[in-house]
Formats: structure tokens, C-alpha cells, sequence
């Protein structure tokens, strides 16, 4: 049975949450438009890493295959909105180019959400490395089937999507004055840029999702997940369905990241195979360790972590000498160098804060409650 009411320290929690939401929608007053559109990806990769940790952190199956998942969002959304284009046989030869992209980002998850779901029954048979190795091949096959289908997907050319009538803020600028042409009024502000656009739309989606995200996860739902990922003999025994929560954790893990990928794909207004890499798949895993398995708000370290580090491993590049001393080792400047800069971080930050950062907030806490209890 699920509770109704919210305890003194969840009001607490849900009060947070509405003051930090409330800094979000406000920020883009202080930063830069370069710095909305960094930020606007963070709240992307907030969203791919909430459904992540659905599946992972609170169900206990390992995923190296979302970047697929946001790949099915992605060409959704652009197939959806793309114009009517007779070399790749799209727009109104197959789909009513009045389709705007605030309507294809429910549908893309949708879609998403069922091939997690259908997904999800064969890997029913798979725990372990081995599911993880399952996903992963879903990871690596996609870029290919995408390509295969180059009536729909544009093959490895891609769909272009700058300057369809499709998107909402349209990122035109007048030829003489390139200035921005076409705006949208939010919270009573006239957005005149794309960037900032795009940073209200991804932010205000990932604060109602993670709001969804926490209503299903305090409830008879998240428990039944819980207790899939801690004991799956135990949670049988105590009338879990396995194959129900284990495949409906799949499909709304799904779902988050084809949302996630819909909005990657209005962000970036252009989809090919290279917009969803492997190495994306990765990258959202590493995002929700860092941020911490089982955790909720912390996945906001996790989601600026996989944005601004590989960003600031390629800075940390450039000045560096190309040797230190005699031995003239090791070469900052060498090629691949910012991804080995990326691991190394990544290894530190590991054994510095093994549970990521939801372990050093629940540690900090205990800490906090106990020294409470001393004094008292």
C-alpha cells in the first residue's frame, strides 16, 4: 500500500526541490547564451540519467544500451518535424509537415518506452555482465540499422532540421543584422535566442519528470524495485511479480531516454548515427555512477559531470608542456590525450567517493544525525 501523505522530511525535501526549480528557470538571467546551451544539455542528460537509474540503481539491471533508446527518440522527433525533402523521402511525402517539435517529444518517448518494454521480456533471462553485455550489443547494432533504413533515418547523411517550421523557436537570423528573428514569451520573458529556448524547455521537462520519477519511486512501485535489485528470491517470495516490475522498469527507463534523445536531436537540429554513439551509452552509466546508485537529485552531478568534463580534459590539454623533465614523459599533447585525462579523473573521482555523490550526501547526513545525537 502505497502513502499517501508526506512525512515531516519529505516536505522538507519537496520544499528544496521547488527553491532549486525555482533557480534553475531564473539562471539563464545570469549566464551567457553559450552557458544556456551547456546547461541545456545538462538537463538532457538529466533526464537519460533518471530513467537510467530506474533501471540500474533502483531495479538492479545493468544498461550499456540506453544511447540506443535516445537514438529512437531522437530520429522520432526528426522525422516527425522534417520538411518534405525528396532525396531522403521525407516530411510530407510520409509525415504532415504541421507535426511541431513540443509534440513529437511525448511520442518519441513513447515509442522509446515500448521497444524498452518489448526489450525487456527477452532479458528476463539475463542478470549480470551478461544483460549488460545484451544492451551493449543493442548499443552497437543501432548506428547500422539506422543506415540500413535510409528511407526513414537518411541513412549515415542524417536528417537536417535547422530552419524547419517544425520547431518552436525556429534558430533563424536576419541575413543583414543576425539577429534572431523569431521569439517565445516564457514566464512573461520575450526569448529572442535559441540557446535560452532550448535551456527552458529541457529544464522544465526534467523538473516534471523528476518530480514523476520521485511520486513512482516513494511508492509501492519503487519498493517492489528495491527489492528486485536487493534480493530477487526474497522479493518472489514476498509476492513480487519479477517479470512485471523488471520489464516495466525497462519500459519507463525507455521512455525517459527517448525523451532525452527527442530533445537532444531539437537541440542539436541535426540527427545521423554519430549523434548517438556508443560511447554515449557509456557515458550515461558512468553519469549515474557518479551521481550516485539509488539516488534521485544528485544525478544533477552526475548529468554535469559527463557534459563539462570531457571540456575540461581537452583545456587541460592545451597549456600543458609537452613533457615533464628528463624522462619526457607523458606527453599532454599527444592525440587521445584528453580521453585519458577523462579516465584518470574518472578513477579519482571513484576512489575519492566510491558511491558516488548520493553516497557522500547519505554519509554526510549520518554524520550530521549522529553528532545531533550526541549533543542532544
Amino acid at each position: 500500500m502505497s502513502r499517501p501523505y508526506l512525512n515531516r522530511a519529505e516536505l522538507v525535501r519537496v520544499a528544496l526541490f521547488l527553491l532549486a526549480a525555482a533557480a534553475v528557470l531564473l539562471l539563464p538571467r545570469l549566464i551567457s547564451d553559450f552557458r544556456a546551451q551547456q546547461f541545456a544539455y545538462v538537463g538532457i542528460y538529466l533526464i537519460a540519467l533518471l530513467g537510467l537509474n530506474v533501471l540500474t540503481g533502483f531495479t538492479g539491471q545493468i544498461s550499456l544500451g540506453h544511447g540506443a533508446f535516445m537514438a529512437i527518440g531522437g530520429y522520432t522527433t526528426a522525422i516527425l518535424i522534417s520538411n518534405s525533402d525528396p532525396a531522403l523521402k521525407l516530411g510530407s511525402h510520409v509525415f504532415s509537415n504541421d507535426m511541431k517539435d513540443l509534440w513529437t517529444i511525448p511520442i518519441a518517448g513513447l515509442i522509446a518506452g515500448l521497444a524498452g518494454f518489448l526489450f525487456g521480456f527477452p532479458a528476463l533471462r539475463l542478470t549480470g555482465l551478461y544483460l549488460a553485455l545484451a544492451t551493449f550489443a543493442i548499443a552497437v547494432a543501432t548506428p547500422a540499422v539506422i543506415k540500413k533504413f535510409e528511407t526513414f533515418t537518411g541513412g549515415g547523411g542524417g536528417i537536417q532540421l535547422f530552419g524547419v517550421e517544425g520547431l518552436t523557436a525556429t534558430p533563424k537570423t536576419d541575413p543583414i543584422t543576425f539577429e534572431q528573428t523569431e521569439g517565445v514569451t516564457v514566464l512573461g520573458r520575450e526569448i529572442t535566442t535559441f540557446n535560452d529556448w532550448l535551456y527552458y524547455l529541457s529544464w522544465a521537462i526534467a523538473i516534471v519528470m523528476f518530480g514523476v520519477a520521485w511520486a513512482l519511486l516513494r511508492g509501492r512501485m519503487g519498493r517492489a524495485f528495491r527489492a528486485v535489485r536487493d534480493s530477487e528470491l526474497a522479493a518472489a517470495s514476498s509476492g513480487v511479480n519479477l517479470a512485471r516490475y523488471k520489464t516495466l522498469a525497462f519500459g519507463i527507463s525507455a521512455f525517459y531516454a527517448g525523451v532525452a534523445g527527442s530533445l537532444l536531436a531539437i537541440a542539436t537540429t541535426f540527427v545521423n548515427p554519430d549523434t548517438f554513439p556508443i560511447t554515449l551509452s557509456i557515458f550515461l552509466l558512468v553519469g549515474v555512477v557518479v551521481g550516485g546508485l539509488g539516488s534521485l537529485w544528485p544525478l544533477v552531478i552526475g548529468a554535469i559531470f559527463i557534459q563539462f568534463l570531457p571540456l575540461w580534459a581537452q583545456q587541460l590539454n592545451g597549456p600543458l608542456p609537452n613533457s615533464f623533465g628528463p624522462l619526457g614523459v607523458p606527453d599532454f599533447k599527444a592525440p587521445g590525450a584528453p580521453a585519458v585525462v577523462y579516465g584518470v579523473i574518472l578513477i579519482l573521482v571513484m576512489l575519492a567517493f566510491p558511491g558516488g555523490a548520493g553516497g557522500l550526501v547519505r554519509r554526510v547526513q549520518s554524520l550530521a544525525t549522529r553528532g545531533y545525537d550526541r549533543v542532544r
